[in-house]
């Protein structure tokens, strides 16, 4: 056993998966779906981001946190594109231990950064409402890039004790992993130590961060309903319902096969691997790919400026 152990730790690479049990499907025709998605989302989100920092006028709380949101899912785009497309376009399966730990934590961060940002679009619609005279005194500049800051920084502490933790282990089990990038869940269980500490940590981060920010986002439409029950005009009560449509619909993008996906883990850890892995596809690329689609078409502002810069 020691043999294998010391061959498996010197080969210092994971082996990466593309989709369970299509390995025989040509690899050409499987990357161009992700190609087109990759190609859509990265313009899409770099449109919205260019819009918003060369057009004055949308320099207000909600289209900054939109600018967040859509440098998050670039970076998102960014940390899995080397794998993904390596895997479907050239079949190169082998990521060092080293890049494979620098992928996860960037994953893992960004998309608790997303999770926040989330959390500040919702914070941002409850005071649009519930105060709309203080609205502009209370999301100042300074304020907005202060909480920003952190978001990133929460994210970035919260998450890099995982490939510390991960960095200290060897590696004797089999070095295949789940998937066509690196996660958390799935490395851990090729090391041949204790984990506890991993499994313990990970539940832990997982709570603090998407846990208590989708709690918080509940609450927040909570107290943005009873506001907008309270009041009596039916028109201004919908006009106020819609400015949150679009901010609804991202949370549910972003929040719902990540649900799926852990009860799956929880009682169906073994079953379903292709269900797994397209779920896991779907919370990486489906935000990235529909958030800036969903707020072009219910933002008239923001769709009728991209309008005017590409008419020009």
């Amino acid at each position: 056993m020691s043999a294998v152990n010391d061959t498996t730790f010197k080969s210092s690479v994971f082996l990466l998966t593309g989709i369970p049990g299509q390995e025989d499907v040509q690899n050409l025709w499987i990357s161009l779906p992700f190609c087109l998605i990759y190609v859509i989302s990265i313009l899409g989100n770099s449109v919205i981001l260019f819009i918003i920092i060369i057009d004055p006028s949308l320099h207000e709380p909600m289209y900054i946190f939109l600018s967040m949101l859509g440098a998050t899912d670039l970076g998102l785009l960014i940390a899995t594109i080397p794998t993904i497309l390596g895997i479907f376009l050239f079949n190169s399966r082998e990521i060092s231990f080293d890049a494979c730990f620098a992928q996860l934590f960037f994953i893992h961060s960004l998309q608790c950064i997303e999770s926040s940002v989330l959390l500040l679009m919702a914070f941002d619609r409850f005071i649009a409402i519930h105060e709309p005279l203080r609205y502009a005194s209370i999301l100042t500049l300074p304020r907005i890039a202060r909480i920003g800051l952190v978001c990133m920084l929460r994210g970035v502490a919260v998450i890099l004790p995982l490939p510390l933790l991960l960095k200290r282990f060897r590696y004797c089990r089999a070095n295949i992993l789940s998937h066509s990038y690196c996660l958390h869940v799935d490395v851990m269980k090729m090391a041949c130590s204790d984990i506890r500490v991993n499994i313990i940590y990970g539940l832990f981060t997982k709570l603090l961060t998407m846990g208590l920010d989708s709690l918080l986002i509940f609450l927040s439409y909570i107290m943005i309903l009873k506001t907008v029950l309270s009041i009596t005009s039916n028109v201004e009560c919908l006009r106020a319902l819609n400015t949150c449509v679009s901010h609804l619909c991202a949370v549910l993008i972003f929040y719902t096969p990540d649900i799926f996906l852990s009860v799956i883990y929880r009682f169906g850890k073994n079953s379903f691997p292709l269900l797994q892995s397209l779920l896991v596809y779907i919370c990486l690329l489906l935000p990235p790919l529909l958030n800036p689609i969903v707020y072009s078409v219910k933002s008239k502002h923001l769709r009728a400026r991209i309008i005017r810069v590409f008419i020009k």
